[in-house]
């Protein structure tokens, strides 16, 4: 086991670098190189996992990394889409696949057609990011995505869970019970996010090493989970409530550690993708194990019920379409068909899907054997692959097709709206701090010169030759020149941060212009 989960640690690293050079996903690559290794005639079956450690294993670190790349402001903004999506179309998705395989499979049982449709039911956020933040899909659809995906899981587990416990001990399905236990799970959660990241925040203003809090920031999210489950509450709620409020915490004086737990996050996430989608890829030896002698029948079957996922997908964002159109919000998506199609093909289904399809019971409280068990699993991961792979390797043609990358423009535009914010508070303070600390006047112009050059440094550019040679000279005034800069900076990051909360303002823009911002801080402290 541990040699295989190295040797998937090592293939994901190699894999975005060819992702990278092919123009494709590297997670995509990283199921079928999975796939590949698990369909080797004669190997063992070398890596077991435990169903029920799957979630809590790869869901909290993946959820929190993607959680913080989103804000409360955005939320606020896009409530609606959220609850059009992660509830309305869960919902929906879940009754037409049910009913679909019950026409289909004689003789399942309604309860059981029900677990099958919410394990199909939630395109999986870790996914979404992992594909779709690959290609030149317009931040805003993205951005959409993951609002979508972040609250779509506790929807899908809330039923699976209900559906499950019916089909085992032959009790019917209450809808009522399931909108009772779906809102006392997620305000539970809500509470314990918030709780937790307070904890947190106390905890961390008692630490002093930057090592030690970005460590805390790792433990978080497994706590968050696993506390929250304990008392029937929603996990996956949980977790993305405190990383959202740990995200609008932080503070602007925070530079070197944001930049830690950046580096930290990024390196979490990408050895915990490699793994989750390198595990779908060796799994799918044991579904189709299990399937037998019935494998093409069960495969008609399960490519009917792909069909249904993706079409019920199309007919939802077309009418949030309809709707989202006579809208005010020039944020909300989809506005326009080429949109529809996008979001339509980017339902890509995750490790929520395969955890739950690996999940089930093998046998009822009859000890019979779980009804159609293995036609169940073997279409939910139909689904996974098809709805994760098909998008994963045709989507940065169909982005170029639509022309939907042509955003990236206006993308630009909002993140220079935020330097030049920047800038323009750093500036004033800069002023203010010549006049308070009566700086000679040509230390003021010089300064002023530099910070001119602060909207293009942020927006990703390298000093020139002559900038150096500016702050070279500058080196005669060296202490009252970085006391001052100091605070110019400061001031930026402050203004930044603030227009990270702000309605209507993207936070990945945000973040990346922070970032610079941090860097230029930690060098001038150097």
């Amino acid at each position: 086991m541990l040699l295989v989960v190295v040797g998937l640690m090592l293939a994901a690293v190699v894999l975005v670098g060819v992702g990278e050079r092919l123009r494709l996903p590297w997670p995509a690559l990283m199921v079928v190189f999975g796939a590949g290794v698990a369909l080797l005639p004669g190997l063992p079956d070398a890596f077991t996992l435990e169903p029920e450690l799957i979630l809590p294993l790869f869901l909290p670190p993946l959820l929190f990394a993607t959680a913080q790349r989103t804000s409360w402001a955005l939320f606020r903004a896009r409530w609606r889409t959220i609850a059009l999506l992660a509830i309305g179309l869960v919902l929906a998705t879940t009754a037409v696949v049910a009913g679909a395989v019950w026409l289909l499979i004689p003789g399942i049982a309604v309860t059981a057609a029900v677990a099958l449709g919410a394990m199909v039911a939630p395109p999986d956020p870790v996914a979404v990011e992992a594909v779709a933040g690959q290609v030149p899909v317009p931040r805003r659809l993205v951005s959409v995505l993951q609002s979508e995906g972040l609250f779509n899981d506790a929807t899908a587990l809330v039923i699976f869970q209900a559906a499950v416990l019916a089909t085992v001990s032959g009790d019917e399905l209450s809808p009522l019970g399931l909108g009772v236990r779906f809102v006392a799970g997620a305000a539970g959660a809500v509470l314990i996010g918030l709780a937790v990241a307070w904890l947190a925040r106390t905890v961390l203003g008692r630490v002093t090493d930057t090592t030690g809090r970005s460590a805390l920031t790792l433990v978080l999210p497994f706590a968050t989970y696993l506390a929250a489950e304990e008392v029937h509450a929603s996990g996956v709620v949980a977790v993305v409530v405190l990383a959202l409020q740990l995200r609008a915490g932080t503070d602007a004086d925070e530079s070197v550690e944001r930049l830690t737990q950046t580096s930290l996050w990024n390196v979490v996430e990408l050895l915990v993708t490699g793994l989750a989608f390198g595990l779908i890829g060796l799994d799918l030896r044991q579904v189709v194990t299990a399937a037998g002698d019935d494998l093409p029948r069960m495969l008609g079957h399960a490519g009917i019920v792909c069909s249904v996922v993706v079409a019920v997908r199309v007919v939802w964002m077309t009418v949030a379409w309809r709707v989202v159109r006579r809208s005010a919000d020039r944020t909300a998506a989809p506005r326009t068909g080429p949109e529809v199609l996008l979001l339509s093909w980017c339902g890509m289904r995750g490790l929520a899907t395969l955890a739950l399809a690996l999940s089930l019971p093998a046998t009822t409280s009859a000890g019979t054997p779980f009804p159609h068990r293995a036609e169940i699993v073997l279409i939910a991961v139909s689904v996974l692959v098809v709805t994760l792979l098909v998008p994963g390797f045709t989507l940065p043609a169909l982005v170029r097709a639509l022309g939907v990358d042509d955003e990236a423009g206006a993308e630009a535009r909002a993140e220079r709206e935020i330097v030049l914010r920047a800038r323009r508070a750093a500036l004033a303070t800069l002023e203010f701090e010549r006049s308070v600390r009566d700086l000679p006047e040509e230390v003021g112009t010089a300064m002023r010169e530099r910070l001119a050059r602060l909207e293009s440094v942020l927006s990703g550019e390298t000093p020139s030759e002559e900038e150096r040679q500016r702050i070279a000279a500058l080196r005669t005034v060296r202490g009252q020149v970085a006391e001052a800069h100091a605070s110019a900076l400061a001031a930026a990051r402050v203004e930044v941060l603030a227009a990270r909360r702000e309605p209507g303002v993207d936070p990945h823009a945000a973040d990346r212009v922070l970032q610079r911002l941090d860097m230029r801080t930690a060098l001038a402290r150097s």
